[in-house]
């Protein structure tokens, strides 16, 4: 059954658009301040002349039990914080349920638009969160950003929740842009509950206040998130003053249009949107848009309050370095330091915390390189004029805290020139923190997928670099000792030195192949369009759910499309679907750009998309290891380089390349390597610098 999109027509939509100069400046003493439990505070208010502008107007309603409640048009008004700028309304919950009476999935997904108005949706505060045992949900902004996330949650069993774990078994939540002010939610057509309605019937979506929300195993086999709030949850969004872009121009607006009116306020910027803000002045609180609006603080309560706040921070200092020296005996840091005594030449760097809040500038924004699932990413300077990248890893679970010394030693003896090295870590926080060498050339996929048409890249330099962050993946399969899976493998992981040489990252600290093969990941991970589709049933991470992703990555190269187009019919959003469906056709002309037709030969086409379906099987044991791959890229290459030169499909993939070995893997006398020297078109001008996600 075709979804059915209920199209929310509140304030935030019709109403809040005008976005014109106010009637009044400062309303009247007979304006009501007072909805139900809800103070209502200028430059909100109830009636004709009492907010600012009719963005601001506020309803106060009769409900059925004879309570009274605000709301902003047809969404119902929580509480208004003058401090932080936010208003807290409630949101429609969408939700996909399987009708075993008609045998068909019943949707109802909410769209909300308040981009024409004072409003955008925190995104601080809030995250996207999905709930269900099949559930794949998506959320995109409007057209104007074209702002497009996913996030998959599935489980096996009631027994696979955890009360409070929102990981991605039974539930998942990501983050959102700043400035969205438009939001749609839809399902995934190729997830729903068909086959488990008896265990888990529905699957929910909405984007809610993070705060707001703990995970309940209850929430899959019952409906009782959904009736919590009737059918809403929490949600925080952001207000500004949007007449002006600035305070320099709002103060210098000559129509008396300033909302700053306290004599005791400043002006600031908004930082999620345009327009400003009024705050009291330091030593003042109250509300700084009406004249005399703020009042100073006492004396005596500011010595109070500065004495206290200075006993307090001695004791948070005591408390902040007991925890910290916790924090480094969890995560190993004792083993770290015992394993480089003992082994000499161990080139690997434990940095304090204030080490790296240094090296960061405090972590300033301007210093952000990279977001994503696994954590943030800053550039930053460390040992006089090092350029490194530092990881702020998102969470991870107790077993992998226990390990994380141990699993650091092994890393930091990886050495591949395919492989971005790791510098060394932090240990004294709550969740470690990774040093990486920085890659100044961005990624794999901004190269294939960038807007920069001056970049003319050639087939045989995308080609040269999948083989050589085959190689990479190839080198940790194969020769690290325990065997190391990333888990993540894409193009937006795959880094570009000075070179442009591939330099796999992201390979996380705690994706050691586990000992016991019947062992399972807690939760399922990784970028959605690269998942592998066993992995995403069993659960169960090996090196074949890599060789399903690097699969996609040949499908990019072969035809410059990304791996999932969420804008599209639901039948033609998958990459791979579409290509696996025109190998079957024998026809791939559809999904080919012209200049791949034009300028290769029929034979590497045809190579390089035999592989990608083999690496694209529904069964991992069908598909071909990593080094199997590198072979048949290497003899692919050849035929891109020389197409005039028949190969022998056996032909050793040593003898096609050229240099001697330029890598090593320190750990039980193991030593491998591969070596490319090509002559290749590649832009004459870097790519600002990036890091993978």
């Amino acid at each position: 059954m075709d979804a059915q999109f209920l199209h929310l027509g509140i304030g935030l939509l019709v109403l809040l658009a005008a976005q014109h100069a106010p009637a009044v400046l400062i309303p009247s003493p007979e304006c009501q301040t007072q909805c139900g439990d809800v103070e209502i505070q200028y430059p909100f208010g109830i009636g004709d002349n009492c907010s600012w502008s009719p963005g601001f107007n506020i309803s106060c309603q009769v409900q059925e039990d004879n309570v009274h409640k605000p709301f902003i048009g047809d969404v119902e008004l929580l509480n208004i914080s003058l401090i932080h700028s936010t208003i807290r309304v409630l949101n429609h919950i969408s939700t996909y349920c399987y009708d075993p009476s008609s045998g068909l999935m019943e949707t109802s997904q909410w769209m909300l638009n308040a981009s024409s108005s004072p409003y955008r949706f925190s995104d601080v505060d809030n995250k996207f969160t999905v709930i269900g045992c099949n559930t794949l949900a998506y959320i995109m902004d409007s057209d104007r950003t074209g702002y497009q996330s996913g996030c998959v949650s599935t489980c096996n069993n009631q027994s696979d929740l955890v009360d409070g774990s929102c990981s991605g078994m039974g539930c998942c939540q990501t983050a959102i842009p700043k400035g969205m002010g438009y939001y749609n939610v839809s399902f995934d057509g190729g997830f729903n509950t068909s086959n488990i309605w008896r265990f888990s019937r529905c699957s929910y979506a909405v984007l809610m206040e993070a705060e707001a929300f703990n995970f309940s195993t209850t929430y899959i086999n019952t409906t009782k998130f959904n009736d919590t709030n009737i059918g809403q949850a929490p949600v925080v969004i952001d207000w500004a003053i949007r007449d002006e872009t600035s305070c320099e121009v709002a103060k210098r607006n000559q129509t008396g249009t300033y909302a700053c009116l306290s004599s005791k306020s400043e002006c600031l910027v908004s930082l999620n949107g345009p327009g400003y803000l009024c705050n009291c002045s330091k030593g003042y609180e109250g509300n700084p848009y009406v004249p005399d609006g703020c009042h100073g603080v006492t004396v005596g309560f500011l010595v109070l309050v500065i004495s206290a706040l200075f006993g307090y921070m001695i004791i948070q200092k005591r408390k902040l370095n007991q925890v910290k020296q916790e924090y480094f005996r969890e995560h190993g840091g004792m083993i770290l330091f015992e394993r480089m005594r003992s082994e000499k030449g161990l080139a690997f760097t434990v940095f304090s915390e204030a080490e790296l809040t240094e090296a960061t500038n405090n972590y300033d924004k301007s210093r952000i390189i990279g977001k994503g699932g696994h954590g943030t990413v800053y550039k930053g300077i460390v040992k006089g004029n090092m350029s490194v990248a530092i990881k702020r890893c998102a969470l991870i679970d107790e077993r992998q805290k226990k390990e994380f010394g141990q699993e650091m030693l092994i890393l930091s003896q990886i050495n591949h020139k395919n492989i971005v090295k790791l510098v060394g870590c932090c240990l004294e926080v709550e969740v470690p923190m990774l040093v990486y060498e920085f890659i100044p050339n961005g990624t794999l996929f901004e190269l294939i997928h960038g807007k920069n048409q001056a970049l003319q890249i050639s087939f045989s330099t995308l080609l040269r670099i999948a083989h050589e962050a085959a190689e990479g993946l190839n080198f940790l399969h194969s020769y690290a000792s325990p065997p190391i899976i990333h888990g993540d493998v894409k193009t937006a992981n795959i880094l570009l030195d000075e070179n442009y040489m591939a330099k796999v990252s992201d390979f996380g600290a705690s994706m050691l192949a586990p000992s016991d093969k019947e062992q399972y990941v807690t939760m399922v991970q990784g970028t959605c369009g690269y998942l592998d589709p066993e992995y995403m049933q069993t659960c169960q991470l090996t090196d074949k759910s890599d060789v399903y992703s690097f699969g996609v990555i040949l499908l990019e190269v072969l035809t410059g499309q990304e791996p999932l187009k969420l804008d599209g019919p639901e039948t033609k959003r998958s990459l791979s679907s579409n290509f696996l469906i025109a190998m079957k056709e024998n026809n791939l002309d559809p999904i080919l750009p012209s200049h791949i037709k034009g300028q290769e030969s029929n034979e590497l086409i045809r190579g390089l998309a035999q592989l990608a379906k083999q690496c694209l099987d529904m069964s991992g044991i069908n598909r071909p290891s990593m080094k199997e791959i590198v072979d048949e890229l290497g003899r692919l290459r050849k035929l891109s380089l020389h197409p005039w030169v028949q190969l022998d499909v056996e032909m050793d993939t040593q003898n096609l390349l050229d240099g001697a070995s330029t890598a090593s893997f320190q750990i039980e006398g193991a030593t491998t390597g591969y070596s490319t020297q090509e002559s290749e078109n590649l832009p004459m001008n870097p790519r600002s610098s990036y890091y993978a996600r």
